[in-house]
């Protein structure tokens, strides 16, 4: 008997129930598609999509990580190929000992390539190597009557861009072929700042940006008046052999970070307030360098530092917590500010915050970057968030930007076209590959796709 299972986001919002169902191979894939369950089907990895985009309430989600095998390395192509259900951090360990890196990297690891395909995942290094697509050289899709198209970005751009970024609503990613990045070590040279304002973090990552492979700016969202958005830069770039101490080139493509401890339990009450995240900024805030500069750091302490303690998200207790990414064009860059003041009018507890500029999106309808500034804020679930997030998605839209989609639980679809113009043609394409249906979640309901 499948066993059914209450599902959330990473955030832990927004709970449903579904029958889980663990395929192991593309026919255990096929079997359950073929089940037609009168709710459908959805695909889930390892449930880091923050919103409702892996979720199914009544019906049938597939957890993938049962495909979890690396079917082919070539180091001389610095190409991969990948079953869907592999994780970023499985290739890594595989990989970085041969010399080759992923070219793009979200804030964790625990991410499967598969899920980074179908939420179009970005870095700290978009402006420079754009999302996580632009690197997929082909991909084996399953479509909801069983069948297996091979998709290129050339061969069949329609359904291949449409994957991209579709939350997994025109089939099923079973394996993908990408690009990787040859690298001489698993480190990265860091220049570090401590920037006064959000008016100067700015002015500093437009100026010269460009200098860096990764760039991330850490934003302290309870600093108010003239240091509002103070931050702390953070960018650099694969480091060479010959920048790393002469001690630490003998083991230059380590990469074999220790298993994470385990938040036991969600904590009953939420441990993290105003007073915790106001010693905490200030802490970190003064911690960083005032200017620090060829600094060498690992990659995993320099792209995902979260990933140090697992279960991390049960700290904000039974209600959970949301995460609101936002992208406006680099024409309105003060709708970052007011975003911020927004929050300061409410008394908004922001827990994170990370701002960061993207280059050019892909052709994906779908597809969550586009140039300009991004602001991502976790923020502990309370009574009135609600009405406080309907206020930036009117800051967002009259800046003309777009919120993620796989990050979030609560958008209304109203609004949907006004940020992603082209969805009506990816509903052409969803509707030529399953026109039953069969593949469905609870944000594909919530949202009309």
């Amino acid at each position: 008997m499948t066993p059914r299972k209450t599902l959330t986001g990473w955030g832990g919002t927004a709970p449903t129930a579904a029958d889980v169902v663990r395929p192991g191979d593309a026919d255990g894939v096929a079997a359950a598609l073929a089940r037609r369950d009168p709710r459908g089907v959805v695909v889930r990895g390892l449930g880091r999509s923050y919103g409702d985009a892996a979720q199914n309430a009544g019906g049938t989600v597939l957890d993938l990580t049962g495909l979890r095998r690396v079917l082919a390395v070539d180091v001389e192509r610095a190409t991969v190929t990948a079953e869907a259900g592999v994780s970023l951090d499985h290739l890594m360990r595989t990989l970085l000992p041969l010399g080759l890196f992923v070219p793009v990297t979200p804030g964790t690891r625990q991410v499967t390539v598969g899920g980074a395909i179908a939420a179009d995942v970005h870095g700290k290094d978009h402006h420079v190597r754009g999302s996580f697509s632009r690197h997929v050289a082909g991909m084996d899709l399953m479509l909801a009557d069983g069948s297996v198209r091979h998709l290129t970005p050339d061969g069949s751009p329609d359904l291949f861009w449409a994957t991209v970024g579709g939350m997994g609503l025109t089939g099923v990613i079973l394996r993908a072929q990408l690009r990787m990045l040859p690298v001489q070590t698993s480190s990265v040279v860091v220049d570090t700042e401590r920037v006064p304002d959000l008016d100067a973090v700015m002015d500093r990552m437009t100026t010269d940006d460009e200098r860096y492979t990764y760039s991330v700016a850490w934003v302290d969202c309870l600093a108010r008046g003239g240091a509002l958005g103070r931050s702390v830069l953070t960018r650099g770039w694969p480091a060479r052999l010959d920048q790393l101490p002469p001690g630490a080139r003998g083991r230059a493509l380590a990469f074999a970070p220790r298993r994470a401890p385990t938040v036991p339990v969600t904590s009953p009450v939420p441990l993290v307030n105003r007073s915790a995240v106001r010693v905490l900024n200030e802490a970190w805030y003064r911690r960083a360098p005032r200017e620090r500069r060829r600094d060498v750091q690992g990659i995993a302490e320099f792209f995902h530092p979260l990933d140090v303690v697992e279960s991390w998200p049960r700290v904000y207790g039974p209600r959970g917590f949301v995460q609101y990414q936002l992208v406006v064009p680099f024409s309105a860059p003060d709708a970052v500010r007011r975003c911020l003041q927004t929050l300061h009018r409410h008394d908004v507890v922001v827990s994170l915050a990370v701002l960061k500029r993207f280059g050019p999106g892909t052709p994906a309808p779908l597809s969550f970057p586009a140039p300009g500034w991004t602001l991502a804020l976790d923020l502990p679930v309370v009574p009135d968030l609600a009405g406080v997030l309907d206020r930036l998605d009117a800051l967002v839209l009259d800046a003309g930007g777009r919120v993620y989609l796989a990050k979030d639980a609560r958008f209304p679809a109203s609004d949907l076209h006004r940020m992603y113009p082209d969805i009506d043609r990816w509903r052409q394409v969803r509707r030529s590959v399953d026109p039953d249906g069969v593949l469905s979640s609870d944000l594909s309901r919530r949202l009309g796709l």
